[in-house]
């Protein structure tokens, strides 16, 4: 049954999202994978308490079915978000994205042999194994903190079922995932309270849509945070997805959306690159800002 639930994406808000698009294109040589705007807040608040005008943006480096991509949000009237100490970095493979990120004069850092940092604009880490990239999809875990691992680990194995795939007594570090083929996540304990900042992201999956009801019934007989029970979320258009969001002992939000609608819904859109493109050549809202004496938010 869990072998059934994947990894999707880690959505992440972004300030300034020219150089965002910079970035994870020119950069990590990612795809722009389909990009909508949002005239007004979303039922899903994945804009967090910002209404008003927001775009999505995926981007990834192939399609949504077999790869782990990351949601781009931006707010027209955030500049700049808090970041804070609970998203610990995405680590790909890709020697690629490191001979970019020298050419653009990206900041990197070298961390260990074949094993660069660099940041994203907000201040976001990816770590950079410089191999070559691989067929399948180069993104290889997703590290967020803990405070407590074995309470953690609890969590993920025995509520949401994801395997222990490997684990780091030393390091306080548990490698886990619902399969050996996709995208893994890294539980770190940092030894004290995880920080959210106002810049938290959201970490989703997809499970067959039956299995929702159950995830929330689960959560609810153990007593676990539950943000948004299960709900409709209708795009115009497209396919109608059900999804129920959690939040981890640590806070963490957690989105599990029905696979079959997520898979009609997250087809790769070909226009999906001009889309972003006329948005960000559209923008004006750093110009109204300035001429109006004003900041964008820092949120």
């Amino acid at each position: 049954v869990m072998a059934l639930r994947r990894a999707l994406h880690f959505v992440f808000k972004v300030g300034d999202r020219t150089k965002t698009a910079t970035f994870y294109r020119d950069v990590l040589g990612m795809k722009i994978l389909r990009h909508e705007e949002f005239e007004e807040g979303c039922k899903a608040t994945c804009n967090g308490p910002y209404d008003g005008k927001w775009s999505k943006t995926m981007v990834g480096f192939g399609p949504e079915d077999d790869h782990f991509v990351a949601e781009l949000t931006y707010n027209y009237g955030v500049g700049e978000y808090r970041i804070g100490n609970d998203f610990l970095g995405l680590t790909l493979q890709s020697s690629q994205a490191v001979s970019n990120a020298k050419r653009l004069n990206w900041p990197l850092t070298q961390v260990e042999d074949s094993l660069y940092l660099t940041e994203a604009p907000g201040g976001y880490c990816f770590y950079l194994i410089d191999k070559e990239q691989p067929d399948c999809d180069p993104v290889q875990k997703v590290s967020l903190a803990v405070s407590d691992l074995q309470c953690s680990i609890h969590y993920w194995s025995a509520l949401l079922g994801m395997k222990v795939i490997e684990k780091n007594e030393d390091k306080k570090i548990a490698l886990m995932g619902f399969s050996d083929n996709q995208c893994k996540l890294e539980l770190q304990d940092i030894g004290g309270a995880v920080d959210h900042g106002t810049a938290f992201g959201r970490i989703a999956f997809a499970c067959p849509r039956d299995q929702l009801p159950d995830i929330e019934a689960l959560m609810k007989k153990e007593k676990q945070k539950i943000l948004t029970p299960l709900v409709s979320l209708d795009t115009p258009g497209k396919a109608t997805v059900e999804v129920v969001i959690l939040a981890d002992p640590d806070g963490h939000e957690i989105c599990f959306v029905g696979d079959e609608a997520f898979r009609q819904l997250s087809a790769m859109d070909p226009k999906g690159n001009e889309l972003l493109d006329e948005a960000m050549a559209a923008d004006k809202s750093d110009e109204w800002f300035a001429k109006h004496n004003k900041q964008k938010a820092s949120a």
